[in-house]
């Protein structure tokens, strides 16, 4: 486990939770009854602690400290600045993971459960989520659209788990990822052919395996003048198309609220007179709608987990199933073969590299 640099945290340098803690306790009473902004309110507070200190203060670090904690997300903040950081983790008290460019890593600084806590529901502010015992996890978009998931017990053992899935690469293209060796030329200008031509591609991998990073550049590479619907469970997407409509789910709330549902929005999708349905993962119920309206003549574009282009084909012929007993083989084979034209498999390997492994044409075949 290794130390944390010192604009990570506090007790990485000669500072202490406590005079922190008086800063922060300062600056609100300071904002509340002085009607002072943030800024304004934390200089004021620290000069009173300085002169009432023995000792001396590293004022700009409290500062800092001070405003991340009230205006940021505190101790995370700096990493979810750090463009070379894809993913950043919360198990317990006292310590943080992340995976970034030199792979995973552990910082240890003091931040309390409590703190963890009120973290959780700044970051669910944003999107108007939550997160307490009758709904005890959450996925919700942080402000600059990184994927947010929190757990808490009793569905965990102790502990608030957070885990935040960065996209740091917003409007990315098919020619950025040929440059960063994560597809080849052919592949690019087999996949351009197939977005400019209408084409309907299934994008399969693993988890972290570059699926929806993909699906942005695919986007980036169609027509311009398509109007595009996306669908999906929290927003993940980030498109430079002006005419683009994106719709998430939504659970059902505690005063009454209901649940709108992957199925539900490909449905309301299908009114907005999409030329492109993409459906941000598929993975239940949600399937056999998308299978439906692909084969009315709508173009779509969707991510699903699986080992092999193959495999995904196979887990399209069982996944409407979710949706009611009375689906037959016999309707899914040709349903599958109208609905997708390519499938495109994404890995990555132990070193963290992704790349497009395969790209399968879907013929009858392979079904």
């Amino acid at each position: 486990m290794e130390n944390p640099k010192p604009s990570f945290s506090v007790s990485g340098i000669v500072l202490g939770m406590d005079q922190l803690k008086e800063i922060l306790g300062r600056t609100r009473l300071l904002a509340r009854t002085k009607d002072l902004d943030v800024r304004q309110a934390t200089q004021l507070a620290i000069d009173k602690a300085a002169e009432s200190h023995n000792g001396p203060l590293d004022e700009a670090l409290l500062s800092e400290q001070a405003n991340l904690e009230l205006t940021g997300l505190g101790a995370l903040q700096p990493l979810l600045d750090d463009p070379e950081i894809e993913e950043i983790w919360i198990n317990r008290p006292n310590e943080i993971h992340y995976v970034g460019a030199t792979g995973h890593r552990v910082l240890a600084l003091e931040i309390s459960a409590s703190q963890i806590r009120n973290l959780c529901f700044r970051m669910l502010a944003h999107s108007k989520r939550r997160v307490d015992r009758m709904t005890p996890y959450v996925d919700a978009s942080l402000q600059d659209g990184s994927r947010l998931h929190i757990v808490i017990p009793e569905i965990t053992s102790e502990h608030w788990a957070i885990n935040i899935r960065k996209f740091n690469q917003p409007n990315i293209t098919l020619d950025h990822l040929q440059k960063l060796g994560s597809i080849t030329e052919q592949q690019v200008d087999l996949l351009s052919a197939a977005m400019i031509q209408g084409k309907s591609i299934l994008v399969s991998g693993a988890t972290q395996a570059g699926k929806t990073t993909l699906m942005a550049a695919l986007l980036a590479a169609s027509d311009s003048h398509d109007r595009i619907i996306s669908c999906e469970d929290t927003f993940e997407l980030s498109l430079s198309q002006s005419d683009w409509v994106a719709m998430q789910t939504r659970p059902a709330g505690a005063e009454g609220a209901p649940e709108i549902s992957l199925r539900e929005l490909v449905r309301q999708a299908l009114r907005m007179r999409p030329d492109r349905l993409v459906i941000g993962e598929v993975r239940g119920a949600e399937a056999l709608d998308m299978l439906v309206a692909l084969n009315s003549g709508i173009p779509g574009l969707c991510t699903l987990h699986a080992d092999s282009a193959k495999a995904a084909i196979r887990k399209l012929l069982t996944l409407p199933l979710l949706a009611g007993e009375n689906i037959s083989d016999a309707f899914l084979r040709p349903t599958v073969l109208g609905a997708f034209d390519l499938v495109v498999f994404c890995s990555r390997n132990e070193l963290g590299q992704r790349r497009v492994s395969e790209i399968l044409e879907v013929t009858s075949e392979i079904l």
